[in-house]
C-alpha cells in the first residue's frame, strides 16, 4: 500500500488548499474539475511561490476600510484633565448646539472635569442671534462664557443676489462699527470673521469680496479701539487647494466632504488670501488679529514664525491643529516655545472629552505614536501624532494668560474659576 493512501482526509484537505485558494483568485470563473495528487515524502514542504505571492497581496481592503492597530508598546499617559486652568479662545455653542439647553449643562460639566475655566463662542452674530445667544450662555453661566460678535454681511439681501446684500450700500462699515460698539457695551469681547469671507461672498459683478479691501477698514478700526480682537479663518489646509487625487494626503476625507475643496481657478490661492489677511494686519497695527488654527498654516510653522516676527499684533490658536503639529512634534515644540507668548489653547469646539484628553496628551506629555481624534478613520489624515510636554510656564501662557492679557473679561472669570480645585491629580504614564 503506497504512502498516498496512508494521508488522512483532513491533511489531504490542508494540502488541498493552496491549490484551490490560487485557483479560486487566477480563475474565479471556472471550478476546479480535479485536484493534484499529494507528493510523496514528507508533509511538510515549502510553499510555491505563487502561494506566497497569494499570501502576501492578502485580502483587498478599501481605504475607507483600513484602521491599522500599532504593535508599538510605549508609555501612554491617561490624562484626565488640564495640569492648569484653560480658557477655550475657539469655540461654537450655536453652530454645533444651536441654543439646546441639555447639552450647555452637560457640556460646562465637561468643562469643570477638565479644568477649562472659559470659553469663548464665537456665535454671535450681530442682530437677533447675538441677543439669543447672550441669553443662552449667560442667563446660568456667564461666568464661564465670552462672546464674539460676527458682521451681517448679507442683511435683509436675498442670498443669490450680492447686489441686494446691506455690505454693498453706502455706509455699511460705518453702520457696522457703530453696532460693533453697542455689542461690546453689551459685554461682546471679540469679533469672528468666517472663511467664507475670502472663498464665497461676492460681489454684485460676481468677483469674490477681498478681505483687505479698504471698505471695510471702519471694522478692522474700531476693534482696535475697543480692545477687542478679531479671530479670523482665513483659507483652509494646504491640501484642500490642492486636486482630489491619489496624491492628496487627504483625500480620503475631501472624497467625503467635495465641497471642502478650493481647488480651480475660480478660487483664488491660498498664498493670494494669506497676502491679503495679511496687508489687514499690517494696515490696523493697534488692533489684535487671531489667527484662527495657527493662521491655517500649521503645516508651514517657518512661513508662520516670519509673519509673527513681522506682524507684532498678530497671534495664533491651536484650534483643530494638533493633528497638524503632531506630526512634526520637534518643529512644533520649538514653535510653542519660541512662540509661547502669542499663542493661545483652542479646540473648535465644543468637543466630546476624549478629544479634549488628547490635547491634554499632546501639550503636557511626551508621549509616541497616538491618536489625535477620537473618529475612526481619522478626519484630518491617516496618521497618529506626539506629544511634545511643554514646559509648565509655557503650558500657563497657552492655557490662561495669553488669553487673559488680550482677550476683554477672560481675565476675572480665570481668577474666578482658579479658586481651590477639587480635582483628582492625574495619573502618570503607564505602559501601553
Amino acid at each position: 500500500m503506497s504512502v498516498q493512501l496512508r494521508i488522512t482526509p483532513i491533511l489531504l484537505s490542508l494540502l488541498l488548499i493552496p491549490c484551490l485558494t490560487t485557483q479560486a483568485q487566477t480563475t474565479p470563473t471556472t471550478a476546479p474539475t480535479e485536484t493534484t495528487p499529494a507528493k510523496r515524502g514528507p508533509s511538510k514542504r515549502e510553499p510555491s511561490k505563487r502561494s506566497r505571492t497569494a499570501e502576501a497581496k492578502g485580502t483587498d481592503v478599501s481605504v475607507r476600510d483600513y484602521a491599522p492597530v500599532s504593535q508599538l508598546k510605549v508609555p501612554s499617559t491617561d490624562l484626565q484633565h488640564a495640569k492648569m486652568p484653560v480658557v477655550d479662545v475657539h469655540t461654537h455653542f450655536f453652530y454645533r448646539m444651536r441654543h439646546n439647553r441639555e447639552a450647555l449643562v452637560d457640556f460646562v460639566k465637561t468643562m469643570d472635569r477638565n479644568n477649562i475655566a472659559v470659553c469663548a463662542s464665537l456665535d454671535g452674530k450681530l442682530g437677533s442671534q447675538l441677543d439669543e445667544h447672550i441669553k443662552y450662555l449667560w442667563t446660568d453661566y456667564r461666568d464661564r462664557f465670552v462672546i464674539y460678535t460676527n458682521v451681517d454681511w448679507q442683511g435683509d439681501g436675498q442670498k443669490d443676489d450680492p447686489a441686494s446684500w446691506a455690505c454693498q450700500r453706502p455706509g455699511f462699515a460705518e453702520r457696522t462699527a457703530q453696532e460693533i460698539r453697542d455689542a461690546v457695551k453689551l459685554g461682546v469681547s471679540g469679533l469672528k470673521i468666517f472663511k467664507r469671507f475670502g472663498l464665497s461672498y461676492r460681489n454684485p459683478d460676481g468677483t469674490l469680496m477681498q478681505l483687505d479691501d479698504p471698505r471695510w477698514d471702519p471694522i478692522w478700526a474700531v476693534c482696535g479701539e475697543l480692545k477687542i480682537p478679531v479671530i479670523i479663518h482665513t483659507a483652509d489646509p494646504a491640501a484642500f487647494f490642492e486636486p482630489i487625487d491619489a496624491k492628496n494626503e487627504r483625500w480620503e476625507e475631501l472624497s467625503r466632504h467635495p465641497n471642502w475643496s478650493f481647488y480651480g481657478d475660480e478660487f483664488p490661492s491660498r498664498e493670494e488670501l494669506f497676502a491679503a489677511r495679511n496687508r489687514v494686519v499690517q494696515r490696523h497695527p493697534d488692533t489684535t488679529f487671531i489667527g484662527a488654527h495657527i493662521a491655517n498654516n500649521a503645516e508651514d510653522l517657518a512661513t508662520v514664525s516670519r509673519w509673527l516676527e513681522k506682524y507684532p499684533n498678530l497671534v495664533v490658536e491651536l484650534a483643530s491643529r494638533i493633528s497638524e503639529l503632531g506630526r512634526q512634534p520637534y518643529t512644533a515644540r520649538e514653535f510653542l516655545i519660541r512662540y509661547a507668548d502669542r499663542v493661545l489653547y483652542g479646540t473648535d469646539g465644543p468637543q466630546p472629552e476624549s478629544r479634549l484628553r488628547l490635547y491634554w496628551r499632546f501639550l503636557e506629555t511626551h508621549d509616541e505614536y497616538f491618536p489625535y481624534s477620537e473618529k475612526s478613520p481619522p478626519p484630518q489624515g491617516f496618521w497618529n501624532i506626539y506629544g511634545v510636554h511643554l514646559p509648565d510656564d509655557v503650558l500657563e501662557k497657552i492655557y490662561h494668560a495669553n488669553a487673559a492679557r488680550i482677550i476683554p473679561g477672560v481675565r476675572a472669570r480665570v481668577e474666578k474659576f482658579a479658586a481651590p480645585q477639587s480635582l483628582e491629580p492625574n495619573p502618570g504614564p503607564s505602559p501601553q
